[in-house]
């Protein structure tokens, strides 16, 4: 017999108060100065409501009411302010040869930024450790304290699910010294919101980025490895496990057969030209005799290097592919290439847009990030702020949630 549908949750008066101020925040962080009537009809709540939250929201400090200023008529609106100072939250970005860490105040300005490589360590407790430096340099530099941190958004290189695990036999875990999140907690005192470096990318895109204001969104991470984050009418994808917009699937594509990113392709292409004598190229003596880099593979084909130009057009035929894959399956208006790649990526734009239109008759609109390395340290900062904004009940100033 089958079972009857699950009773939704009964929407509790504490259910309800936690809603109605993530309302309000969400309006107030958008917004320099907001009068009452200006919340009512931005958030559709009632009068008594708005004035009710916003009375809970300035006695814990994070709402401030202004001066209404002078009227000539009736009585003067009340006029509220989010106070952005009330504490700061961390986007951090876990690559896999470096970290970096933005200390953001809660309208999401940067107020400090740190990075630090992780080239040459070998073990899970240095990798922590590099995490942990780079954390303390960040709120250093911005004079915060770990106790002024609400909450800390982070960026990992494996499936993440909708409740911010990792499956326990990712190989991700196996890079550091246990579990990364509680690590971090034992360390600083403040939670930790894990999530797929691509899915913060996406978040990063559509609030700073080149996708203000798309909701049917691909952000493509394109430099070592291809990684995709996915947004469907403004909400992420994660599947059931975490696995949406995992790429192992180009291993079954018919002219890209593996996951590797632009970044690598150009770097292992270059070297490659420039191992053998019979080529003639620039390349050689950009490298100096050391290992091509993809910027030389761009510089070079700026400069107009037979070369480098031919491995600019295998990755654009290369890439093509895979943007015309996501684009049957996800249907995305807008596909943007992110990552330390992006900017020299912008080359390739032509040749891309020439290669769609051959693959599909409804190709997406292609663009290139301007967030450049920071663009999920920027996504892990919204990630952090959006809990803020949900749970801003449970964050009053001195206090964790339980």
């Amino acid at each position: 017999m089958a079972k009857p549908p699950a009773t939704p949750p009964t929407a509790t008066p504490t259910m309800l108060r936690r809603v109605n101020a993530g309302k309000v925040l969400g309006v107030l962080t958008r917004a320099r100065v907001m009068t009452g009537t200006g919340l009512i009809e931005a958030t559709g709540l009632t009068r008594a409501t708005v004035h009710a939250v916003c009375n809970d929201l300035i006695s814990m400090g994070w709402v401030v009411e202004l001066d209404p200023g002078r009227t000539s008529v009736g009585r003067p609106s009340r006029r509220f302010e989010y106070n952005n100072n009330a504490g700061y939250v961390l986007g951090i970005d876990i690559g896999a040869s470096k970290t970096t860490v933005l200390v953001s105040d809660l309208r999401g300005e940067t107020v400090a930024k740190a990075g630090r490589s992780a080239a040459g360590v070998k073990t899970p407790v240095e990798r922590t450790e590099i995490v942990h430096e780079t954390v303390i340099e960040a709120l250093a530099s911005a004079e915060v304290s770990n106790e002024q941190v609400l909450v800390a958004g982070v960026g990992v290189a494996a499936p993440v699910d909708r409740e911010g695990n990792i499956l326990v036999d990712d190989e991700f875990w196996r890079r550091f010294d246990g579990d990364l999140a509680k690590r971090l907690t034992e360390l600083h005192g403040w939670p930790v919101l894990l999530e797929n470096d691509a899915n913060l990318a996406t978040l990063g895109e559509h609030w700073r980025g080149e996708a203000r204001n798309v909701d049917d969104l691909v952000v493509l991470l394109a430099g070592e490895r291809f990684g995709s984050g996915l947004m469907d009418s403004g909400r992420l994808l994660h599947g059931s496990r975490g696995g949406a917009g995992e790429m192992v699937f180009l291993k079954l594509i018919e002219g890209v057969g593996d996951t590797h990113g632009i970044a690598r392709i150009a770097r292992e292409n270059g070297t490659a030209a420039v191992a053998d004598p019979a080529v003639e190229t620039s390349l050689r003596t950009l490298a100096d005799g050391g290992e091509v880099t993809a910027e030389q593979v761009f510089s070079a084909a700026a400069g107009g290097d037979e070369v480098a130009l031919g491995i600019l057009q295998e990755i654009a035929a290369r890439t093509a592919r895979v943007i015309a894959t996501v684009g049957i399956l996800f249907n995305p208006e807008l596909v943007v290439l992110g990552g330390a790649v992006a900017e020299a990526a912008a080359a390739l734009l032509p040749d891309l847009e020439k290669h769609l239109a051959g693959y599909t008759s409804t190709p997406p609109r292609i663009a290139v990030s301007s967030l450049g390395d920071a663009i999920v340290s920027v996504g892990a900062v919204r990630h952090a702020l959006n809990y803020v904004e949900q749970h801003a009940l449970d964050l009053e100033l001195g206090c964790r949630p339980s």
